[in-house]
């Protein structure tokens, strides 16, 4: 086997493939990210006298096509090669020769790994934010086109006080705007440059790291060599915390819609294209679409503990162990893209009722609304709540008023502008522009 740590002895081939695992599948989306990182580190190498001007002018050009082999889905990890890291210093060196044996000067694969998962996650992260994004504007939209349908709010799972689709909606929206403030958390710790802390302990070469962060577009530097690998772990942890977080609002929302669309509430209707039907019983229409988008959610809520279940008791320095966590990490980016495509198609066809309120049973919703007038009118509210009260309780309640809600956030006054303007702001707050210019810069 090609292995980049080769002294020469044979090896048992059993544990090989234990030890290797399942790192080749997990490396292939690294790739790109891997040679991205090769072409920063020639760079700055160059910089440093470390390599010539010819030679720099050799590995650039390769590594740019090799780049585009990997972002075009062309890139493969030959069967005796371990890692993604080791494929591509072999292409280079079958290419170029010895040149390109150079280019592991004062690398290890331990920052190898940490810098390629970093900009991958940068990557997803982004393309998740904007779906989140979409998702957003499609609750708001939603809150705005039927702000003005009531139906019952709960609590304890009881009929409490009237809500509307405008609140509904809109509460979720919100809930997605602090989620973001989660996500850019994770990604200001993502988008910190771990390249050049080698093994974890630096390197006695002249490495300019400074200029290795500038040219991959990230924000800062892990400073501390040993710090840079104590993050392997720490990173993932606090992305998945952050992926938990969008998990737990669209959890909800599905949870809501499944308990919305059955026949005993009735608010929502689905059509039934967007639902499946039972193999005995012909008056079926499952919302399986939103108990698979719960069930995915619930998943990846569990992908952070899995992460610190791995990492929790290791000592500093790099550890066999941080391996498996690729395993875990990686796929909660597609699994959440492809939640949030679903949910905001399922959102956009699903149709309220609009007269919810008029159901009988309902009625009691409004009992506060008569508290008040009645305080309105005069009357001190413990009078009034025992009035209302002694009403329901002989079934001569009625209420005859109208809605008046007007205060921050109610029924009639949703701010769905006030609750954009808060998600604008966090999303001011990620440099995805910076990122793409320099990586374009690099590859230019």
């Amino acid at each position: 086997m090609n292995k980049l740590w080769d002294k020469g002895y044979d090896e048992d081939a059993r544990i090989d493939r234990f030890t290797v695992g399942k790192d080749r599948e997990m490396d292939l989306p690294l790739a790109p990210y891997d040679i991205l990182g090769t072409l920063a580190h020639v760079t700055m190498l160059q910089s440093v006298g470390l390599l010539s001007e010819d030679e720099l002018k050799v590995l650039l050009p390769e590594l740019k096509a090799l780049y585009k082999e990997a972002a075009d889905g062309h890139f493969e990890i030959e069967g005796d090669v371990e890692d993604v890291h080791s494929q591509v210093e072999l292409m280079l060196t079958r290419k170029l020769g010895p040149v390109g044996k150079k280019v592991h000067t004062g690398r290890s694969r331990n920052d190898q790994v940490l810098v390629d998962i970093k900009m991958f996650a940068r990557a997803e992260i982004e393309k998740t934010v904007g779906k989140v994004k979409t998702l957003f504007d499609t609750l708001q939209k939603s809150s705005e086109e039927y702000k003005d349908v009531i139906i019952p709010g709960y609590t304890h799972m009881q009929v409490a006080m009237p809500s509307s689709f405008g609140l509904w909606f809109g509460a979720y929206a919100e809930s997605l705007a602090d989620d973001m403030l989660m996500m850019l958390a994770a990604w200001q710790i993502v988008n910190q440059n771990p390249l050049g802390s080698a093994a974890g302990y630096g390197s006695s070469a002249p490495l300019d790291r400074t200029l290795t962060t500038k040219l991959l577009g990230f924000d800062d530097l892990d400073y501390n060599v040993v710090y840079a690998q104590m993050g392997r772990g720490k990173m993932e942890r606090a992305v998945a915390m952050a992926y938990s977080s969008v998990a737990e609002t669209i959890g909800k929302l599905a949870m809501d819609t499944c308990l919305f669309a059955s026949q005993n509430f009735g608010f929502i209707e689905l059509p039934a294209s967007m639902t499946t039907g039972s193999s005995i019983m012909p008056h079926k229409k499952n919302p399986d679409v939103f108990e698979l988008v719960r069930a995915h959610c619930n998943k990846i809520l569990g992908t952070e503990n899995q992460i610190r279940l791995i990492t929790a008791n290791l000592p500093s320095g790099y550890s066999r162990d941080f391996q498996l966590i690729k395993e875990i990490f990686n796929p909660i980016f597609g699994e959440m893209d492809d939640v949030l495509d679903i949910v905001v198609y399922a959102v956009s066809n699903m149709k309220v009722k609009r007269d919810v309120m008029e159901d009988a049973k309902y009625k009691a919703a409004y009992s506060v609304e008569e508290v008040n007038d009645l305080v309105r009118s005069g009357l001190p509210f413990r009078d009034a709540y025992r009035k209302v009260g002694q009403e329901i309780l002989d079934g001569s309640f009625e209420y005859h008023g109208s809605l008046h809600h007007t205060h921050e956030g109610s029924i009639g006054n949703l701010c769905n502008d006030r609750i954009a303007a808060k998600m604008d702001r966090v999303l001011s707050g990620f440099s995805f522009g910076r990122v793409s210019a320099a990586i374009s810069r690099l590859l230019g």
